[in-house]
């Protein structure tokens, strides 16, 4: 009965376990914990670290695609309490993570992760010369993941919000702000004609105004050869 108890909780495990070097099952009879042919890890796992060097130990549950961890994670104390929930993709952080202690929630972050495979995304970049108007940029990403959204860190004791940062693509920035967004994707359009123009000074428009129409009159302007 034990032997035939432990080839239904095989069975249970599907077509992954066929297809793993190593597994174990869980009580539910899944497969966790698998090592393919190739030695990378697939599937859910659920890892158990021991306290090492004045670090406390945890455990953490969450699903590896080809060693990388791919979608929710979560963290545990030793005693059982959440420590973590975390987003992945391409093996790093991606989209929301929360962070809690015993009194609960004490720091979300948001994080963009990059694609190896595509290493380029759009940023906004603020006018020098208007601050009311950004421009949508085509750029390389050199890092693997960068802060990205919105930051919010809480009283560790009261749970009250403390500070908000924004972020795009790492830089800080102030999504709220009223902007225009050109899109600069294609050369270097970051001069506008309004901006690029420029104004005269009163007695010249006058003067220019005076004699429009008139005769051009010569005027020395203290340069010699003339």
């Amino acid at each position: 009965m034990k032997y035939l108890l432990l080839f239904c909780m095989v069975a249970a495990g599907g077509n992954l376990s066929a297809q793993c070097k190593t597994f174990t099952i869980g009580v539910k009879g899944d497969t966790l914990n698998c090592i393919d042919v190739n030695n990378m890890k697939q599937g859910k796992w659920v890892e158990h670290i021991e306290p090492l060097r004045g670090e406390p130990g945890y455990e953490q549950e969450g699903v590896y695609k080809n060693s990388k961890k791919d979608g929710l994670w979560r963290k545990y104390s030793l005693q059982g309490d959440i420590l973590a929930m975390e987003n992945y993709r391409f093996g790093n952080k991606n989209g929301r993570c929360q962070y809690f202690n015993l009194n609960g929630l004490v720091r979300e972050e948001s994080w963009r992760a990059i694609d190896p495979a595509n290493p380029y995304d759009t940023i906004n970049v603020y006018d020098l010369k208007d601050e009311n108007k950004i421009y949508a940029k085509v750029i390389r990403v050199d890092a693997s993941v960068v802060k990205h959204g919105e930051w919010r860190y809480y009283d560790p004791v009261t749970g009250a919000l403390e500070k908000t940062e924004n972020y795009q693509l790492g830089q800080i920035y102030e999504p709220n702000k009223k902007v225009t967004v050109i899109d600069a994707s294609a050369g270097d359009s970051t001069k506008t004609a309004q901006a690029d123009k420029k104004v005269k000074p009163k007695e010249i428009a006058e003067w220019e105004k005076k004699n429009s129409g008139k005769k051009k009159i010569k005027v020395r302007d203290g340069r010699t050869g003339y």
